[in-house]
């Protein structure tokens, strides 16, 4: 039985590959001197401007902004980590998302099963809020945290056990949805069951490991719970 979903943002709720590579390419042509300047950046997080694509240890797929921050700096005399993490919150709160399913209906019918619904992200709260606003889904979740909200980033254990706690659930009785070996390892820290999606970066072969069950979006989510149910 499972009475709370926890969803990771990026690459779960949203389609990982169109958002976050439209955001890249705009974010890193925009602090770039020019444009070999901009593939150097690229390649210090894991992008490839000419293919716009990820690599699969990129720090935009799991990490926070300020190791983003970090692993640009270097790249960027003069700048600090704290400066470029102001400015990468700033523009991805901008960054026009892309829902890997029509959200709206599908949180809407997990409620009305009387299921709690949170985001838990290591993207920082204040984006992350911008986002579900942006699409018309806040009101939707009973939990909301960023790395920077006070519970530390995945793969801690930190915002699972905060959504929990929070809502009085069992983690048992509760799931993590996520993309990522990040979100499958703090959700099975914190004693939850874990659901991987393929919406993000990572394969099948490599979440599964790391997941109860592995689906091809979260639109899938009805009908495993009616299974689990059954």
């Amino acid at each position: 039985m499972i009475d709370g979903l926890l969803f990771d943002k990026d690459g779960t709720l949203f389609d990982f590959r169109i958002s976050w590579g439209n955001w890249a390419r705009t974010f890193l042509t925009r602090i770039a001197d020019d444009a070999g300047h901009a593939r150097r950046l690229g390649r210090a997080i894991g992008y490839d401007l000419d293919s716009g694509t990820f690599a699969p240890d990129s720090p935009v797929i799991a990490a926070t902004a300020a190791d983003i921050a970090a692993a640009l700096a270097p790249h960027l005399p003069g700048t600090s980590v704290e400066d470029l993490t102001d400015r990468i919150d700033a523009s991805a709160g901008q960054a026009p998302m892309s829902e890997a399913v029509p959200l709206r209906p599908l949180l809407s019918a997990l409620r009305e099963r009387g299921l709690r619904l949170g985001v838990a992200t290591n993207d920082s709260e204040v984006p992350a809020r911008q986002h579900l606003a942006n699409h018309g889904i806040t009101d939707c979740f009973d939990f909301i945290s960023g790395y920077d909200s006070g519970h530390g980033a995945k793969p801690g254990p930190g915002m699972c056990l905060a959504f929990a706690r929070q809502l009085g659930l069992e983690p048992a009785r509760v799931a993590m949805v996520g993309d990522s070996r990040h979100d499958l390892e703090a959700g099975r820290a914190a004693g939850m069951r874990t659901v991987a999606v393929l919406t993000g970066i990572a394969k099948r072969e490599d979440l599964a490991p790391h997941a109860d069950v592995v689906l091809t979006d979260i639109g899938a989510l009805p009908d495993w719970l009616s299974g689990l149910r059954t």
